[in-house]
């Protein structure tokens, strides 16, 4: 299957949008700049949104308690960090987050791990992960 020919039902579909927040798209990063990365997840999500299939905003922060997260173990220390902004962790305004959007809190790196994300996509029936895959890997 052609990745240009994929349908998508939107009753199986989610689109999840993973670390678009300030404080990560403030960073510089390649190949694609964070402003472009935002302006196609924004288009995305307007797509989504207009088929009422769910999109899901998934951030990274601190637990309730204040205790950080993203302890790994690592080859290499990591870069020295400042204080984070108050806003850090809040979706990016150009993303145009909307109330109907799910949302999604990571302590670590992974979304699905220690998260509600898995159980929020079956309790929807999203089960589209494996046909687009297929279809990226064929393409």
């Amino acid at each position: 299957m052609n990745p240009a020919s994929l349908t998508l039902d939107p009753a199986t579909t989610a689109l999840v949008l993973i670390d678009l927040q300030n404080g990560i798209v403030a960073m510089d990063v390649h190949p694609q700049s964070s402003a472009e990365v935002v302006t196609g997840a924004k288009q995305l999500a307007q797509t989504f949104r207009a088929t009422n299939a769910p999109v899901v905003l998934v951030t990274v922060g601190g637990s309730p308690e204040g205790k950080d997260m993203l302890a790994p173990i690592a080859d290499a220390a990591p870069p020295v960090a400042g204080p984070r902004p108050a806003n850090w962790a809040a979706i990016v305004e150009e993303l145009d987050p909307q109330p109907t959007d799910l949302r999604i809190r990571k302590r670590q790196w992974g979304a699905f791990y220690g998260t509600e994300l898995d159980r929020q996509l079956r309790r929807r029936h999203i089960r589209t992960t494996d046909e687009v895959l297929a279809a990226l890997r064929a393409g």
